[in-house]
Order: C-alpha cells, then sequence, then structure tokens
C-alpha cells in the first residue's frame, strides 16, 4: 500500500502561512516603536538553590529599551547588590549563589519594565522559590501483624517539599514492590492492601521520596508486615478505604488534570467501577489508571462538573461514593490586545476580553500605569474592555497593559499603540523562487508593511492582467493562493502594494513539479529460513528533484548488518533468519514530497528431517468441584497429552441448565502451568464447567463437564442495559432497554421498574413495574421534550442498585416555520449559491437534521418553450444556512424553496425564489450532412445545438484537404450567419478528400466543434488527382449559404463516396492455395470477406470470412492449373468492393530434383557395403555354432541385456533378435518408412508451399523442411498424391 509520510506539502504550507500572518504583524526594527517583551520568565519560577538564579527579560524596540526591575512591589536598586547583574543589552538578572549568595534571601515577587522614548512593556510578576527537600521526620514504627483476609494501609506521610516530590515503594534491594487490583499505591503515597494474604509478610516496606529539583532520593525506615492465618478465611463486602464516607467534593480548575480515587476492602478482592450521573464520561478525555482506582479526566472544562460515582464490588456486594466535582477558571483570553499601527489621523480600538469562573475583572494601564493616573491623551477613550481612538497623532504612542484577573490567577498581556506614516515596503525577498508539487496548494508570500495600511494587488508576469476569480484566494497578510496548482500556473507572479504615501512591488517564481510515485511496490513475501528474499521499490520522479530512497524495518531503521543490501530500486535480504520477520517499508522522499510502500516478510522454518509432528492437546480430564461458597467454588482437572507443544493455557467455559441448557459460556482462561482455577458464581444458577486445553496448534477438544452446582437466589446485581427514551409519535414517549440475560436475573420473578420525569421542571418521578420485556410506552407527553428515564431491576428478592438517569425525548411533530430571508446569489451559467435566515429551535420541534433545497428550470431563455418541470432537491445537513447548487442550465430561468427537516419529515416551505442563469457557450451543432460532391463543390447540412446555452450569434466552418499519405493540407476558416442552415462550397479540387471542423458560438464564446469529411468526385475524363495545394488558391474557394443561392436548387450528379476503398489486391498462388493480401483505408474494425470463383464461368461467387481485420486470406481446396476470379469486400457497407483480380494457380508436377540413390556410383558403394555386412555375419554364426555354449552366454540368456531385446514395431526398429556386438550401432532405425512414401498435408491459413514439388516445403514460420526431417511419415498417399524414389539412407537403414 503506498501512503503519504511525514508533512505533507499543503500541511507544509499552511503552517509557512500561518507563521507569515504572526510575521506581517511585526513592526520592521528600523522603524520608530515602543518596546515589545519577547522573553520572560515563568510565573511561578522554582529554582535550585546550588545554583546561579537567572531571571529573564528581553524586549526589542526602536530606539534600544532601558530595563528596570520591582522587587516585592518597591525598585530594585541592582547596583547596591553586587551578587545581581544585568547582561549587556539585556534585561535579565543574574543572581550568584554558587559564590557566596544564599537563594533564600532572593525569594519574592519580581517585575521587569522595558522602557524608551514611545512607552514601557512590562512582564508578569515572576514568583522566585528556591526548591526544598527537606529529611524526613524520625518515627518509632511498630510491626503490623494482619488476620489473612484483612485490609491494610501503609501510611507513607512524605516531607512537604518544593515541588511535591514523586512517592514509590521498594524493598531493601531496590526493587519496585509488584502492584495488582489487590495491592496498589493512593495519590498520597500510602499503600493499600484490599486483602493481605501470607505472601505479603515480610520486614522491607519502604516508601522512597525523590525531589526531581534537587535530584535526590528520601527513605522512609523500613515497614514490618507479618500475616497470620485463621482457617477459614472470612469473604467480606466491599468497605472503602479512601474516601471516607458516601460522598465528597473536589475543585478542580478549567484545563488541568482531574484525578478521583476509589481504594476498597474487601475478599474477594473488590472490582472498581466509574460512572458519572445524568451524563456520560468523556469519550477522548478518560483514563484508568491503578487498576481502575483512579479516574483521569485531562483538560477538563467547566462542562465537567457534576457527580461522579465509584461503585466498588465484589461475589458478596458493592459499595459506592460520590465526588461532587466543581470546575472553576482561571482567566484565559477569548480576545487578547494587538499591537496597533495607525498613521496620523486614523481611528483604531484595543479590545481586551478574558473569561474564567468567577468572571475575571478587567484593568487598563498605560506605559504601566493604571490608566486613571496615566497623563491625559484627548484621542484615547475607555469603554470597560475596550479603548478606542480618534485621530490619532505620533503623540499617541504608548504601550498598554490588559490586566485579567480573579481569585485562580490573572493574564497580562502588553499591546502598543504606534502612530507611524510610513510608505509601503515588501518584506518578501525578490525573485524569490517557490516549488510546488502539481495538484497541491501554492503559497506565493507578499510579507508587506505601510501606514496606512497598503493594499495589495497580484498580476502573472510582469506586465499581466490584475488576477481574479475563483483560481485564486487572496489572503489579508498579502499572500496569494493558488488552492489546486497545476504546471499552467507555472511562471512570474508580481506582487505591488500602494497606499496613498507610494507604491513598491515584488516579482517571485513559481515551478510546479510532478509527484513522486512508487510505480512498482514491495510485495508480500513468505521465505524459508535461510533463504533469500528480495523487495522492489520503483520510482517516477520529476526530473529536477533528486529522490533519497530509504528502507524501514519495522518503522525503525534496518539493522546493521552486511546480509542487507541495499540497491538502487530493491531491499535483498541474504541468509534470511526468523529475527528478519516484520514489516519493510520503502521511503521516497524529495525536497518537497514524500511517499511510501510497505510489505510484510514472514519467515518460516525448513521442513525438518526427520519431522516432528505437533498437534493440538488432548483435553482435560478428572474435573473435580472443591470450596463451594455462595459466590466462588474452585475447579481443578488433570491435564491431557500436550503432543510435542506446550499447553499456554486452559479456558474454563460454563453451562447454565437452569436457564440456557447446552449452550456454553466463557468463564475465565489461567495459565499453562495452573490446574486449578477459583471461579467467581452469579446466584440462581445451575452451574456445570468444562475445560479446553490450548496450545499454539490450537484447543483440544472440551473435558467432560463436571457436576452440576445450583447456587441461592438473591437480588439482582446490576440493571438492564442500552436504556433509551425516544418518542415514536408527537404524544408519546418510548422507553426501551436490554434485558438481563437468564443467569443475570439472581433469583425468579425478574421484573423491571420503569420511572421517568419531565427535565427541568420539579416533577416527581413516575414510576411503573412492568414483566420481564424490553420496551414501555409513556403516553400523552408534550411534543419533543427532554425527559430523564431510569429502569431497575427487581425479581422476588429485592430490586437491584439505584440505576443510573438517562437523558430521552417525547416524539418529534413535523417543523412549523418555513426558512425566510432566502438569497440567490448566481455565481456562472451552471452555479448559483443560496443563502437563508435559520428558522426558531423552537419551531423544528424535533432533532435539528438540516435544510432541503428544491428547485427547479422553469423555461429556457433563449427558446422560451415550457417542458415538464423536474424537481431536483439537496440536502444540507445541520444548522447551516447556505449552500450551493451545481449543474445549471445556462440562460435558463429557475426557481426554488428552502425547507427544514427534523426527524419526522419537512416543514413548510418558503415562497419560491426565482433566478436566472446567464448565457453559456453552446453545445455542438446537432448533425452536420455533406451530400451532392461534384467535380469541384460540396453541399453541407446542419442543425443547430441541442443546447445553444444563449443566443446563437454565429457559425464557423473550418476546412481542409488531405492527401494519400493522410498529410494536412492548409486551414481554411469561414463565418456563417446564425440565421443560415446550409451551404455550397464551390471552386474546390476534383477527386480530394476534405475534412470539416464545425461549431457554433454565443456572445460568451465557441462552443465544441463537429467533424466530418466528405470526397469530391473524380474527373470522368481520367485526369490525375492534383497534389494538395495545387490548382487554385484556397482563397478563390466560392461558397454561398442557402439564402443566396436560386430558388430553384442546383442540381449535382451523385456519385458512389470514395470513402472507404479497398485497394492493391494481389495474389501468391500455389498448386491448391492462394494468399491473398490487400490495402484498406477506412474506418477501424471492418470486418473483410473474400469472393472467389473459376475466371470465365457463370457460377456464383464462393464468399469466405475473414476472421478479425486481418489484411490477407489463404483460399484452400483449390484445382491446380486453374484460373481464378477473386476480389475483398467489408462487412456493412453495401456494394463496397475491390476491384477483382486473376490468378492462375500451378500444376501438379513431380519432384525435379536429382536423387542421389538413382547415380550408378552410389548404388555400387551401397552393393559394395551389403556384401561386407553379410560375409561378417556368417562368420559370426560360424564361430558361434563351433564353440557350443559357454557359460557367459547361459548367463546373458538368463539375464538378457535390455538394449538388445527386440523392439517394438511402433519404435520403427527391428523386431527380430539382434547381437549386441555388431548391431548396437543400428539399434534405432529409421521411422521413414523403406519406401519414402510422404502424404501431403492440407494447407490452412499459413504461408506455405512455395518451393517445387513435395519436397520444398515450408513451415508456418517460414523455415525450410528438408528432405531428411526425421518427422515420422504417415502411410503411403492416395489418389494425386506423388511418390518418390526410396533414400539411400533409408535403404542402408532398412537392410537386414
Amino acid at each position: 500500500m503506498m501512503k503519504k509520510m511525514s508533512m505533507s506539502t499543503s500541511k507544509t504550507s499552511l503552517v509557512l502561512f500561518l507563521c507569515q500572518i504572526i510575521s506581517a504583524l511585526d513592526v520592521p526594527l528600523d522603524l520608530s516603536q515602543p518596546p515589545t517583551i519577547t522573553q520572560q520568565s515563568p510565573k511561578d519560577y522554582i529554582v535550585d538553590p546550588r545554583e546561579n538564579i537567572v531571571i529573564q527579560c528581553e524586549a526589542k524596540g526602536k530606539p534600544p529599551p532601558s530595563f528596570s526591575w520591582t522587587r516585592n512591589g518597591t525598585h530594585f536598586d541592582i547596583d547596591k547588590d553586587a551578587q545581581v547583574t544585568m547582561k549587556p543589552n539585556s534585561g535579565t538578572l543574574v543572581i550568584n549563589i554558587m559564590n557566596g549568595g544564599k537563594a533564600e534571601a532572593y525569594e519574592g515577587v519580581y517585575q521587569c519594565t522595558a522602557r524608551n522614548e514611545r512607552g514601557a512593556a512590562v512582564s508578569n510578576n515572576i514568583v522566585i522559590r528556591p526548591s526544598r527537600s527537606p529529611l524526613w521526620t524520625k518515627e518509632k514504627l511498630e510491626p503490623n501483624h494482619v488476620r489473612e483476609g484483612d485490609s491494610l494501609v501503609l501510611h507513607c506521610r512524605p516531607p512537604v517539599g518544593l515541588p511535591p516530590p514523586i512517592i514509590f515503594w521498594m524493598d531493601n534491594a531496590f526493587q519496585r514492590l509488584p502492584q495488582s487490583e489487590r495491592v496498589s499505591q493512593g495519590l498520597n503515597g500510602d499503600l493499600y492492601f484490599s486483602n493481605v494474604q501470607p505472601e505479603d509478610t515480610r520486614e522491607d516496606y519502604i516508601c522512597y521520596a525523590r525531589f526531581n529539583h534537587t535530584q535526590t532520593i528520601q527513605q522512609k525506615q523500613p515497614i514490618s508486615v507479618k500475616v497470620f492465618s485463621t482457617k477459614p478465611v472470612t469473604e467480606r463486602q466491599p468497605v472503602l478505604l479512601t474516601p471516607t464516607g458516601s460522598t465528597s467534593t473536589k475543585v478542580e480548575l478549567r484545563g488541568n488534570v482531574l484525578l478521583l480515587e476509589c481504594i476498597a476492602a474487601g475478599l474477594p478482592t473488590p472490582v472498581i467501577r466509574w460512572i458519572k450521573e445524568g451524563g456520560e464520561l468523556p469519550a477522548n478525555r478518560t483514563f484508568f489508571e491503578n487498576f481502575k482506582k483512579t479516574l483521569k479526566i485531562i483538560d477538563v472544562s467547566e462542562a465537567d462538573s457534576g457527580n461522579y460515582k465509584c461503585i466498588a464490588r465484589n461475589a458478596l456486594g458493592s459499595v459506592h461514593h460520590v465526588i461532587s466535582v466543581t470546575v472553576k477558571a482561571a482567566p484565559y483570553w477569548i480576545t487578547a490586545p494587538r499591537n496597533l499601527v495607525l498613521s496620523p489621523g486614523e481611528d483604531g480600538t484595543l479590545i481586551c476580553r478574558a473569561n474564567g469562573s468567577p468572571k475575571p475583572s478587567i484593568s487598563w494601564l498605560a506605559n504601566g500605569v493604571p490608566i486613571a493616573i496615566a497623563p491625559e491623551d484627548p484621542s484615547r477613550k475607555v469603554d470597560g474592555d475596550t479603548i478606542i481612538f480618534s485621530h490619532v497623532q505620533e503623540r499617541s504612542s504608548a504601550v498598554y497593559q490588559c490586566n485579567a484577573s480573579n481569585e485562580y490567577g490573572y493574564l497580562l498581556a502588553n499591546a502598543f499603540v504606534n502612530v507611524l506614516a510610513e510608505p509601503p515596503r515588501i518584506l518578501t525577498p525578490a525573485n524569490k523562487l517557490y516549488q510546488v508539487i502539481a495538484d497541491s496548494p501554492a503559497l506565493l508570500d507578499c510579507a508587506y508593511f505601510g501606514s496606512p495600511k497598503p493594499e495589495i494587488e497580484w498580476f502573472k508576469g510582469v506586465k499581466g492582467s490584475i488576477l481574479r476569480g475563483n483560481e485564486y484566494v487572496f489572503h489579508d497578510n498579502g499572500t496569494l493562493e493558488i488552492p489546486v496548482a497545476q504546471k499552467s500556473n507555472a511562471g512570474t507572479y508580481t506582487c505591488v502594494a500602494r497606499n496613498e504615501l507610494g507604491k513598491i512591488q515584488n516579482e517571485v517564481q513559481l515551478e510546479i513539479k510532478d509527484p513522486t510515485m512508487i510505480i512498482k511496490q514491495p510485495e508480500y513475501k513468505v521465505i524459508q529460513r535461510y533463504g533469500q528474499v528480495s523487495f522492489e521499490c520503483i520510482i517516477k520522479h520529476d526530473s529536477t528533484l533528486l529522490p533519497t530512497v530509504t528502507w524501514l524495518k519495522d518503522n525503525d531503521e534496518l539493522p546493521d548488518d552486511e546480509r542487507f543490501l541495499v540497491g538502487k530500486d530493491n531491499l535483498t535480504i541474504m541468509n534470511v533468519t526468523d529475527k528478519d520477520d516484520g514489516t519493510y517499508t520503502c521511503i521516497v522522499n524529495t525536497t518537497l514530497d514524500s511517499v511510501s510502500a510497505s510489505a510484510v516478510l514472514t519467515v518460516v522454518a525448513a521442513p525438518p528431517t526427520p519431522a516432528i509432528i505437533y498437534a493440538r492437546p488432548n483435553p482435560p480430564f478428572d474435573l473435580e468441584l472443591t470450596g463451594q461458597l455462595e459466590r466462588s467454588i474452585d475447579l481443578s482437572w488433570i491435564p491431557g497429552d500436550e503432543n510435542n507443544s506446550p499447553i499456554t493455557s486452559f479456558v474454563v467455559e460454563f453451562e447454565d441448565a437452569l436457564h440456557e441448557p447446552g449452550v456454553w459460556r466463557y468463564q475465565t482462561e489461567v495459565p499453562g502451568t495452573q490446574t486449578m482455577a477459583q471461579l467467581k458464581l452469579s446466584p440462581y444458577v445451575n452451574y456445570s464447567f468444562r475445560v479446553i486445553a490450548v496450545n499454539r496448534i490450537g484447543r483440544s477438544q472440551p473435558s467432560e463437564p463436571s457436576e452440576q452446582y445450583l447456587t441461592k437466589s438473591a437480588s439482582p446485581d446490576e440493571n438492564p442495559a442500552n436504556v433509551q427514551g425516544i418518542g415514536s409519535e408527537p404524544d408519546n414517549l418510548v422507553i426501551t432497554w436490554e434485558p438481563l440475560k437468564g443467569f443475570q436475573s439472581n433469583g425468579p420473578g425478574l421484573q423491571y421498574k420503569v420511572s421517568w420525569r419531565q427535565k427541568d421542571v420539579d416533577d416527581e418521578w413516575t414510576s411503573v413495574i412492568v414483566a420481564n420485556v424490553s420496551k414501555y410506552i409513556v403516553s400523552g407527553t408534550p411534543t419533543f421534550v427532554p425527559y430523564e428515564v431510569k429502569v431497575q431491576a427487581l425479581n422476588d428478592l429485592g430490586y437491584a442498585p439505584e440505576p443510573s438517569e438517562v437523558i430521552g425525548h417525547s416524539g418529534e411533530d413535523l417543523p412549523m416555520v418555513a426558512p425566510g430571508n432566502v438569497q440567490v446569489h448566481v455565481i456562472n451559467s451552471t452555479l448559483a449559491k443560496v443563502h437563508w435566515d435559520p428558522v426558531p429551535l423552537k419551531s423544528v420541534r424535533g432533532h435539528l437534521q438540516g435544510y432541503k433545497v428544491y428547485y427547479w428550470k422553469v423555461q429556457s431563455l433563449s427558446r422560451r418553450s415550457r417542458r415538464h418541470i423536474e424537481k431536483k432537491i439537496l440536502t444540507f445537513r445541520g444548522n447551516k444556512t447556505f449552500g450551493m447548487l451545481p449543474g445549471l442550465e445556462p440562460y435558463s430561468s429557475y426557481k426554488l424553496n428552502v425547507r427544514v427537516v427534523n426527524g419526522k419529515g419537512e416543514g413548510p416551505a418558503s415562497p419560491d425564489k426565482v433566478f436566472k442563469t446567464p448565457e453559456g457557450v453552446p453545445s455542438s451543432p446537432s448533425f452536420l450532412k455533406i451530400t451532392n460532391p461534384t467535380l469541384d463543390s460540396l453541399t453541407l447540412e446542419w442543425g443547430s445545438p441541442t443546447h445553444p446555452n444563449g443566443v446563437l450569434t454565429s457559425y464557423t466552418l473550418k476546412f481542409q484537404p488531405i492527401n494519400n499519405t493522410h498529410e494536412l493540407g492548409p486551414l481554411v476558416e469561414i463565418r456563417i450567419p446564425a440565421n443560415e442552415s446550409s451551404l455550397i462550397l464551390k471552386n474546390l479540387n476534383y477527386s480530394t478528400r476534405y475534412k470539416f471542423y464545425f461549431n457554433a458560438q454565443t456572445s460568451v464564446g465557441s462552443g465544441s466543434q463537429i467533424t466530418e469529411e466528405a470526397v469530391t468526385i473524380m474527373d470522368e475524363a481520367g485526369i490525375l488527382r492534383p497534389a494538395v495545394g495545387a490548382g487554385k488558391g484556397y482563397s478563390e474557394i466560392l461558397f454561398a449559404t442557402s439564402p443566396v443561392m436560386h430558388t430553384v436548387r442546383p442540381t449535382f450528379y451523385k456519385v458512389q463516396p470514395l470513402y472507404p476503398r479497398i485497394r492493391n489486391v494481389t495474389t501468391a498462388a500455389a498448386e491448391t492455395y492462394a494468399n491473398i493480401s490487400w490495402e484498406y483505408e477506412g474506418p477501424d474494425h471492418a470486418n473483410f470477406y473474400v469472393e472467389y470463383g473459376v475466371a470465365g464461368s457463370k457460377e456464383d461467387w464462393k464468399k469466405e470470412i475473414v476472421n478479425g481485420s486481418r489484411s490477407f486470406f489463404v483460399l484452400k481446396g483449390l484445382t491446380p492449373g486453374t484460373a481464378y476470379k477473386v476480389r475483398v469486400g467489408a462487412e456493412g457497407l453495401s456494394g463496397f468492393r475491390s476491384s477483382e483480380d486473376v490468378f492462375e494457380t500451378g500444376p501438379a508436377m513431380a519432384s525435379r530434383q536429382v536423387d542421389i540413390a538413382t547415380q550408378g556410383w552410389f548404388i555400387g558403394l551401397m552393393c559394395a557395403v551389403a556384401l561386407l555386412i553379410l560375409i561378417l555375419l556368417i562368420v559370426c554364426f560360424i564361430r558361434r555354432n563351433k564353440g557350443g555354449k559357454y557359460p557367459v552366454k547361459e548367463k546373458e540368456d538368463a539375464h538378457a541385456d535390455p538394449e538388445i531385446q527386440p523392439m517394438k514395431e511402433d519404435d520403427g526398429t527391428f523386431g527380430e533378435y539382434s547381437d549386441a556386438e555388431d548391431h548396437k550401432p543400428l539399434k534405432k532405425g529409421s521411422r521413414t518408412p523403406s519406401d519414402r512414401t510422404v502424404k501431403k498435408e492440407d494447407s490452412d491459413d499459413s504461408l506455405v508451399d512455395y518451393g517445387e514439388g513435395v519436397n520444398g516445403q515450408f513451415n508456418e514460420d517460414g523455415s525450410f523442411i528438408g528432405q531428411y526431417s526425421g518427422k515420422k511419415e504417415k502411410e503411403p498417399a492416395e489418389g494425386n498424391e506423388s511418390s518418390e524414389a526410396p533414400s539411400p539412407v533409408n535403404a542402408m537403414n532398412s537392410f537386414v
């Protein structure tokens, strides 16, 4: 798969654009300006008492500012303290602690002031406090003696430090103590035991406090715990160890992390669950820590206030605690004041708006002095959180401070007013080059400054026209955005900035690059261990960009191993091992973009020798139940054979024979080293258990079921889930829930208590008890009002715990009001934008789903003809108040209306709004026909465009000749009035093909064109066709439109068009077949046929269909020595054929090859060889009979050599016995019969048999088949097939 990596081009451009917005507000440092604080220490500054204290204060301004400090509200004279120095050209203080100073002596509140002739800026109040890491107070710790199963809390009580220390528990060996649901550390550092076990006995529980600021760790004295056992161990219901009581409160500040904790004691160990009363826990900001004992909500806001309930539950019961959380807020900005640059006489405002809980108070200062006692400025007026400036002068320059504070903190912001008169300047470097990947946004910067604020214009090229339109986006900071840059957008762009004091311009360059692509991606591979594997990564990129290819394994660098070989476009891994298994990613980076593709490598083991058989384990057996309690039981078993693969786990399942007989459900899973499990039970269930063993191969068959165990009844532990309240009619509320399953009922007589009340109304709960169903309908409710709903389970033994409430709504009704103030803005001939005012929410009477816009075409303004109205509908989701109407027809009148939609349906329609679309370009003419060809003229007829899209102004005809080689001649253009429908072109060249291009125009422009071709007829006198461009010049061609011609239409000769045509038909004939070929000019995909017959015969033509669009065909089955006529035609073109051609097949001739077997000298030589062989055979026969039978010969008879056995007839070899030594070289005889008779094969569509006689054959690929081909020949030929003399080679192979 391919994916984009790191930061895309568009995201990079967006970041740069945001940076440009910020920098555009800065005044260039060479201009006069008040001070601006650029860097300062944090408000709460905790310092290391062993190091020098550095309090930062940096500022810029023109002239450069001077600095001063206050400490605890009074002037701090640094010249009088030898330990304090100020950095040159800076306001940063350095307090020398390492040379005798004491950090405690410099605790306090510090504030820095930066001042020049145009104003003064002040820093935050910086509170300096040295960190503290005090020692633990000495105390005598007594050993803790605890009974098994009881709870225990080990207190840490760390010393109070600054900042607070980090707490953790370890033993004497500095190993962290293991924690679990049973044993865990609280937020206060104490160690809590929900119940102690014998293994908790130890003497080295040690609490450590780590002070990060001073990098020190303090240790508490070890605590001893001794657990004594009593039999039996008593189980206990949950009890909360922290927090105590049933309720508590918590205040947290907005933006902080909210931590709520509940730790409970009990046996079995309780499980903690958290809910928010009347709401849901925030989905993406909620985390559970410390085994769900701590609820963590990050970035809290006022909406997170409410009651949070923790519920601790075990098999014996539950307990809960409600924490009421209130979220307060230190001040935070809504609108922070921004620097203001004005020219003399201009107006402006500084706005300072903040929020918080409680609401913060706003106060203003001027140059660090409360504005009430600051020097008067007639151009300034304070109005609460706003300062209004009117007709400012240069003396109005100052720095203003806004302070927003409440009991939880404060905000302080500096913003200056700088009065300047400056001509425009462009801050972007000249001729800056921007490079962008095609189809990505392009952002061209034009950072500027001037006072008054300059106006910015962009031009394409140095002298191009101003850029406008939907293709560009112009930002306030001067940036030009091209949302989708194409190759055509490349070039030089000019930015012009002007105000009343001057004008300046700057040029930048834009280059568009092709995107980088991976055209051959790495593929998934499975490789055996110790093998070799290769991944490909072939890329395509812009030729001007230099790509770098990087390979990763599992999103990390490749191992530093010489087995990994990285090539230009591949990665090869030699001698693969198991650790090479993983995902390999090819990343291609250029300076502008990045792409990647990944593939997985799976390493498998080579087949083992000998193979070890691995299998699923055998099922466990001998299940036994012990330790029966009301809510728990112990199950033990004996494992079956693991079959060469260790058992990794055991799965325990249960069956409830009382409620779901035959259905087995998951109970628990334990490690494969255990053969016993303590199982939690539910009341009123008839249990039986079975166990399944699991190894790497798979799961075993289930064991035989255990004996049954029936638990006692109890009240329900839980309530139904998925409770909802949704009305189905305007006057009802349908309450639904997911019923409890049988084993969740905990007893007989399961019912539900359904309760409801109207939200935000002081009503009592209305309740009803229903049977074991899943729905209840409340009738007579108001339309679409919120209700609080809850459903509680109960049975014959009592009620489940109090359920939580959910918010539902009664039924919806149709909306009552139509949207108002519907406005339509026509953007272009096919697109319009519609606006409307939202309807009041109360009139929606349901969940607002959106708005529907109905629009339809009333009539075309060009034809004034009405047609069937087809209404179109566009739906805009949510509370949207505008939308785009695409696909409109140009030059038409439309109507539309808008309706609001809720879950019930649509409301009334707004009054119909009429709007019209402007003209567009027309469609192509409906047809173009060319008729009446003569020697020098053609008649053109056409139909008006189907969609004129406006008022037609004219037609344009362009035409040019085409010669035999399809070359185009000069182009002629003719403009024709819009009311014409035909045209006669005269003075054309005879027998010449012309191509015509025809389109229509409106005032907007030209529409798409239609093309056609035609040919003037050939001169009857047989005059040769002139070349393209010969004869008369095209300026002399005459034409006339139909109204100009005579009332009686002229008579022209009609001839068959010469297009398409088949020419140059040629034949190549043999004895019984002929190859026909031709040339074709015309449309593609023509289907040809060949007609032929005996020349001079009156018989009908025979017709053969040509497969495909080939330009050759082989006629077979012809009579040798016969003259034939042939012609070629095209299917579907009536009467369209080539001219006839005549050919003659060759006569049947005997082979004229001189056979070597008929030569006298060869016959004599063969006779001598035969005589010699006969003499040798006779000598061997005599010697064999003379010696009798030898023992060796007997062995040869008993164990015959397979190479000298009689050979089969179908092998073409001898059938009689032959001696191995004498005849072995002649073992394999020729497969050609001795009479050399060959049967001639019939011809097919290939080119064959251009040689003379039978021996001169050609393969289908044109290769020669020799006389001694070794091919197995067929039976002797019959009829007209000729035979030939026997070959001497065959004769020798056949000799006995």
